[in-house]
């Protein structure tokens, strides 16, 4: 019988390196870490993840030991391994073996001249690590691990949350299911995950919480599409949209889900209510992975790729029931997973994504039947692109009525901040809603 060894670390580490290294100049960890072996790809996350979400505290105790920047290859090595080790009680891997294998890294590697530098800085940290901790500790893009700009915005716009939601923020997201209402209940999957010894607490009203990541796939229901991935704020999008809203006694709910990929808020909408569903994206590929995740589901709905604030190019004329409208936006609220997103915004890009908050809403909002709804969601914890996008909307539409609505979710991990109140998610990434009604002018 054949058995499959793990790569050694080093590969794992040169492999994580390349990565970091792609998103230090501006590629998504996504995109950088489909370039990896598929054998690599697993191990290369999770050390890239870990990276991430210490890269600030890492680059501080860079700037410590070595003035000047090495050459982007030896200085993403270095860096991943100084914010794999400066922590030892949070390591994956013991001081020693980690520097170890960094240097193997950087001996077999493009970096192999400068393998000497790498194992005398991190013998360095190893050696003076309490003294370059504290000296460290002093700035706080090392403290807080996030971008200057971005730690100032939070400051000014959470002056009581900030630091819970940055800390909230460097702890890696849970794995939440969504059941899929059609195919199963909340109780049998729960009691389906505990026979195979999978421990899930339920949360929200369809959600079940796993506190430890295991490959999706692998895990009893997906194939016959029993349930989703979703975190549980983004599961409140469809409960919110649909409940007490009027049905129509003639015709099925005509709803549009105006930026649609991946597809999770589509297939929640028509799990929870018989309707005849446009989902909209803008890219083309995006679109066939909707299709992907309705078809494994078992549901259906018309799927264009379409700019929706483009209206004349896709509408057919007839109003909608409800629109969820979840805008793009700068998603400083689901940096728990997706942690290269900090590095890569720019404060800059939250003026750019305003306007195109703005241009949705206003194309959108004609589109809604007298009575009917548009539910204006964002993943950020900015409140420009939420609760300020909707005191702009509401001042120059009379017709326009705030229904009860939870307004922003900031970050909440259970590890992080374990005590949140009752009637919020408790252990959920960064949303708003903000539900409107249609009344006459």
């Amino acid at each position: 019988m054949s058995t499959t060894q793990a790569p050694p670390l080093w590969r794992q580490l040169q492999a994580a390196a390349a990565a970091l290294q792609a998103v230090r100049a501006g590629q998504s960890a996504t995109t950088a870490l489909a370039t990896v072996a598929p054998a690599l790809r697993p191990a290369a996350q999770a050390l890239l993840f870990h990276a991430l979400r210490q890269l600030g505290r890492a680059e501080a105790l860079r700037s410590l030991l070595a003035k000047r920047a090495p050459a982007p290859p030896v200085d993403a090595l270095l860096c991943l391994a100084l914010a794999l080790v400066w922590d030892e009680a949070n390591a994956p891997y013991t001081p020693f073996t980690l520097v170890d294998q960094a240097v193997e890294a950087a001996r077999r590697g493009g970096a192999r001249a400068q393998s000497g530098f790498v194992n005398a800085c991190l013998r360095r940290f190893l050696r003076e690590r309490e003294a370059l901790v504290a000296t460290s500790a002093r700035d706080p893009v090392a403290q807080w691990n996030h971008p200057r700009w971005w730690i100032a915005r939070m400051q000014r716009d959470w002056p009581q949350d900030w630091q819970a939601v940055l800390r909230a923020s460097d702890h890696a997201a849970p794995l939440t299911l969504r059941v899929n209402r059609r195919r199963s209940t909340v109780a049998a999957m729960q009691a389906r995950l505990q026979a195979e010894g999978i421990a899930a607490q339920p949360i929200g009203d369809d959600g079940l919480l796993l506190p430890r990541p295991r490959p999706v796939p692998e895990l009893p229901g997906y194939a016959e599409g029993a349930w989703s991935v979703q975190d549980a704020a983004a599961q409140l999008a469809a409960p919110l949209l649909l409940q007490g809203l009027a049905r129509p006694t003639d015709r099925p709910l005509r709803l549009l889900d105006a930026c649609a990929a991946p597809g999770g808020k589509t297939a929640h909408l028509l799990e929870c209510a018989d309707a005849e569903l446009t989902a909209l994206d803008v890219d083309p590929a995006r679109c066939a992975r909707i299709h992907e995740n309705l078809a494994r589901l078992g549901l259906a709905a018309e799927v264009r790729a379409a700019d929706a604030a483009d209206v004349a190019a896709w509408w057919d004329g007839r109003p909608f029931d409800a629109i969820l409208l979840d805008a793009p936006c700068s998603a400083s609220g689901i940096v728990r997973r997706h942690p290269d997103v900090r590095w890569l915004r720019r404060e800059s890009d939250i003026a750019q994504l305003v306007v195109q908050q703005d241009r949705l809403l206003q194309a959108l909002w004609p589109l809604v039947a007298p009575g009917g709804r548009l539910l204006f969601a964002t993943c950020s914890v900015f409140p420009a692109e939420g609760r300020e996008r909707i005191e702009t909307f509401l001042a120059h539409h009379s017709e326009a009525r705030l229904l009860p609505s939870p307004g922003h979710l900031i970050p909440c991990s259970a590890a992080a901040a374990p005590a949140v109140p009752d009637n919020r998610p408790r252990d959920n990434d960064g949303f708003f809603y903000s539900l409107l009604e249609k009344g006459p002018r």
